[in-house]
């Protein structure tokens, strides 16, 4: 019988699950070649402004695949809908059946990716953080920190959004912690004050320049998952002693690699994929005066971990 999950359900297991550790192996997974990911499909919306992704694949020899559907529509928050929707559907690798439909709201997409973003902190981000910034105080940029605070034990944050109302809510969320949050009024003050950033918005214009950033910052870019949007000068790429991504193949089409490469700012040899460094199993950077750059695209693998997870956790549950 094929199981219907909700997103309550999904929410309740999620805490017994090590995010870190199973996006890590996907990631890891990915790079040996040990992962089948077709390109991503994608419908862009102009009016008004949103874009649905389908992400979907399997590991090899795994039990399960899994297709992905999520969407964000960035006017929703305005009409008291969450930008972001979307389900997840399990499949059975050995049969093709249907095993399970997680209703997720785009929950597990965003869920995932902050994991993401904390797995790539754990690898590249100096080795003492002074201070944490956010660019970005929606969902994503919530999600960031929160996941951030099992990779460092840095309080000291310094978050940049152009909506007030975002402050509020930002505030509101992280308000039982002991996190010291302090909102800046312009991104510069960010890449001034702060050596372990995350970009976490749908800009299409650069929100970092490169004549900003300190010798030690680590950038986190996971904004720019589509041909159209950037969050980073490419000029920072340029300028970075190192610069990884999630995806090589990905990052040819989207992403701040893409839109380095396309300024003429980098060459495609000079990026490493993220799985190789964790293969490794040890921080990538020599020291902390190096300047790091992981550009997060989203790669389905880990939609096909953190769907697994869920769904292998309710069973066990039952």
């Amino acid at each position: 019988m094929n199981k219907i999950i909700n997103v309550d359900q999904i929410k309740r297991v999620l805490p017994r699950i090590d995010l870190v550790q199973i996006i890590e192996e996907g990631f890891a997974k990915y790079s040996k070649g040990e992962v089948v990911v077709p390109p991503v499909g994608e419908l862009i919306f102009d009016d008004p402004p949103g874009e649905a992704h389908i992400k979907y694949g399997y590991i090899k020899n795994d039990d399960y695949y899994v297709i992905k559907i999520a969407s964000g529509f960035y006017d929703n928050p305005a009409l008291g809908l969450p930008s972001s929707q979307g389900l997840m559907l399990v499949f059975c690798q050995k049969t093709g059946s249907l095993k399970a439909v997680l209703l997720d709201n785009g929950h597990l997409t965003d869920i995932r990716t902050a994991a993401a973003g904390a797995v790539a902190a754990k690898y590249l981000a100096p080795e003492t953080v002074t201070a944490i910034g956010i660019i970005g105080a929606g969902t994503q940029g919530k999600l960031q920190l929160a996941h951030l605070q099992s990779i460092t034990d840095c309080r000291k944050v310094l978050v940049w959004t152009r909506s007030a109302k975002r402050i509020e809510d930002y505030q509101a969320f992280f308000k039982d912690t002991a996190l010291d949050i302090e909102f800046v009024s312009e991104s510069r003050d960010i890449a001034a004050n702060c050596n372990l950033i995350v970009t976490a918005t749908p800009s299409k214009e650069p929100l970092l320049l490169e004549a900003d950033i300190r010798q030690g910052t680590h950038i986190t870019a996971v904004g720019s998952d589509t041909p159209e949007k950037m969050e980073l000068d490419p000029a920072i790429l340029k300028k970075a002693d190192m610069v990884v991504a999630d995806s090589l193949p990905q990052s040819e089409t989207r992403g701040e690699v893409y839109q380095a490469v396309k300024a003429g700012m980098l060459q495609r040899k000079d990026v490493i994929e993220l799985g190789h460094i964790i293969a490794r199993g040890e921080k990538a950077r020599r020291d902390d005066t190096q300047i790091t750059v992981a550009d997060l695209t989203g790669v389905a693998v880990q939609d096909i971990q953190i769907a697994k997870a869920v769904f292998e956790q309710c069973e066990v549950e039952e």
